[in-house]
C-alpha cells in the first residue's frame, strides 16, 4: 500500500536546503528578539528611555509643541522613543547575524546603519500616520530621513567603537545568553546551524559554528570530545569507557558521548585510567 505521507526531504533535497534557509531566517529573527527582550527589561534601559521621552515630549522638537498639548505629545514621544528603540535595535540584531563577520568593519558599520535607519524610518513614519492621519509625502520624508540615517550612522559608528575596545570577557559567549542562563559553563553541544549551550542555569540554542563558539569560551577549561560535543572539565562528575570511545556524566545529569580518537584527549586530562 501506498503512502499518504510525504517522505521527509532528506539533506540533498533542494526543499531540505530552502526549510534550512527559512529555519536559519527564522532563528535570526528570534535571536535578536530575544537580545531586545533582554534589554527591554532592564531598568536602567527603561528608565533611560523613559526620561528622553520626557525630554522630547517638554520641548517638543519637530513641530510637536504646535500641534499637541503637554501630555498627548509626551505621550506622543514616548511611543516614538519605546518604538524606534525596539525597531531598530532588533534591526541591528538581524543585520550583525546575517554579516556574521563576513565584511569589514566599516562595511558592516553602514550596513548596520542602514538597518537601523530603515527600520526607525518605516516606524516614525507608521506612527505619524496612526497619530496625525498623515500621508507621507516623498518631499516630506526626505529631509527626515536624512536626519534619521545621519543619527543611524552615528549609532553604528559609536557601538563598533565601544565594542572594539571593549575589554575582553572571561567567557564572551556567555553574553549571547539571556542574563537568566548565564552561569558556569557545562558543555556545548551543535545541531544544525544552531549549538545549544548548557550552563549551570539552564540551555540556550544560538545560531553560530561550534568552532566559533568555543573560542568564545575564555578562560574556561574544556576540551572538544567529539565533531559535536564540548564540554567544560570543572564540570565533569564521571566518566568511564564505552566500547572503543567514553562517555562523560556532567554536572547538570547529562550524558556526553566521547569519540575514539579523543579518548586520549580524557586520558591527558586525568578524566581516564
Amino acid at each position: 500500500m501506498t503512502s499518504l505521507v510525504p517522505a521527509a526531504p532528506t539533506r540533498g533535497d533542494p526543499s531540505y536546503v530552502e526549510r534550512q534557509k527559512i529555519f536559519v531566517k527564522i532563528g535570526i529573527l528570534h535571536s535578536a528578539l530575544r537580545e531586545w527582550r533582554d534589554e527591554i527589561r532592564q531598568l536602567q534601559t527603561l528608565a533611560i528611555l523613559g526620561g528622553i521621552a520626557v525630554v522630547l515630549g517638554v520641548s517638543g522638537p519637530f513641530g510637536t509643541s504646535f500641534v499637541l498639548p503637554l501630555v498627548p505629545r509626551i505621550i506622543y514621544w514616548l511611543a516614538v522613543t519605546f518604538a524606534t528603540y525596539s525597531t531598530g535595535s532588533i534591526a541591528s540584531g538581524m543585520a550583525v547575524r546575517l554579516i556574521d563577520g563576513r565584511l569589514s568593519r566599516w562595511a558592516e558599520v553602514l550596513v548596520v546603519a542602514f538597518a537601523i535607519g530603515t527600520a526607525v524610518l518605516a516606524t516614525v513614519t507608521l506612527i505619524n500616520v496612526l497619530a496625525f492621519g498623515l500621508r507621507p509625502q516623498i518631499a516630506d520624508v526626505i529631509p527626515g530621513a536624512f536626519s534619521i540615517y545621519a543619527i543611524a550612522l552615528v549609532i553604528a559608528v559609536v557601538f563598533s567603537t565601544v565594542e572594539q575596545h571593549k575589554a575582553p570577557d572571561n567567557t564572551p559567549l556567555l553574553d549571547r545568553l539571556p542574563f537568566d542562563k548565564r552561569g558556569p559553563l557545562i558543555a556545548i553541544t551543535v545541531e544544525d546551524h544552531y549549538v545549544h549551550i548548557r550552563t549551570t542555569k539552564g540551555v540556550e540554542m544560538v545560531l553560530m559554528r561550534l568552532s566559533d563558539a568555543m573560542r568564545e569560551t575564555g578562560a574556561t577549561a574544556g576540551l572538544q570530545v567529539h565533531r559535536s560535543h564540548w564540554v567544560a572539565l570543572d564540570q565533569v562528575t564521571a566518566a568511564h569507557r564505552q566500547g572503543d570511545g567514553a562517555r562523560l556524566t556532567m554536572s547538570d545529569g547529562t550524558g556526553i558521548p566521547v569519540s575514539r580518537a579523543n579518548v586520549a584527549k580524557l586520558k591527558e586530562a586525568g578524566l581516564l585510567p
